[in-house]
């Protein structure tokens, strides 16, 4: 009888890096203070601001991939929570998994890269996909910029203030 090769499958994903002129802790503190996404985030809402990121846990969030458009309700349960490296969530429904993984790393003094990624699985993740792919993608990006903006931002500040 022949050996049985494993064969890895691809999931479907999509994913986005910048780099951000920050230091890493306060890159992860703007990710992780969901009640404050609303000063820059304008992909992900929290519609529960006073549920904290616990491991284990629900949190009611809302999305908005493209601006103008309908925000879409659903709720994660966070899956890790590695302070100031990683926070993952993962949410769906019948025959379509999402996993979101948001990551940092220090990339030198005060700067931080951000990556965030969507991975999907799931039976009905293979028609899923192409239709959301576009527009995902936009909106992961938009909230990348986003956050750059307002931490490169802040963080000019207060380096000013400190001068």
């Amino acid at each position: 009888m022949a050996p049985i090769r494993a064969r890895a499958i691809a999931m479907p994903s999509v994913y986005t890096t910048v780099e951000i002129s920050a230091p890493k802790t306060q890159v992860w503190q703007a990710l992780i203070a969901k009640q404050q996404w609303v000063r820059w985030n304008t992909y992900l809402y929290d519609l529960d601001p006073h549920k904290p990121l616990k491991v284990g846990q629900q949190v009611l969030l809302s999305i908005r991939r493209l601006p103008g458009e309908e925000e879409i309700a659903f709720q994660p349960t966070i899956t890790l929570l590695q302070p100031q490296t990683c926070l993952q969530w993962v949410s769906g429904f019948l025959g379509f998994r999402n996993e979101s993984t948001f990551s940092l790393q220090e990339i030198g003094f005060r700067r931080t890269q951000y990556t965030h990624q969507e991975r999907y699985s799931g039976w009905f993740s293979g028609w899923l996909f192409p239709l959301l792919r576009h527009d995902e993608q936009k909106g992961i990006q938009r909230m990348a910029l986003e956050l750059k903006h307002y931490l490169e931002q802040q963080y000019s500040l207060k380096t000013d203030l400190v001068r």
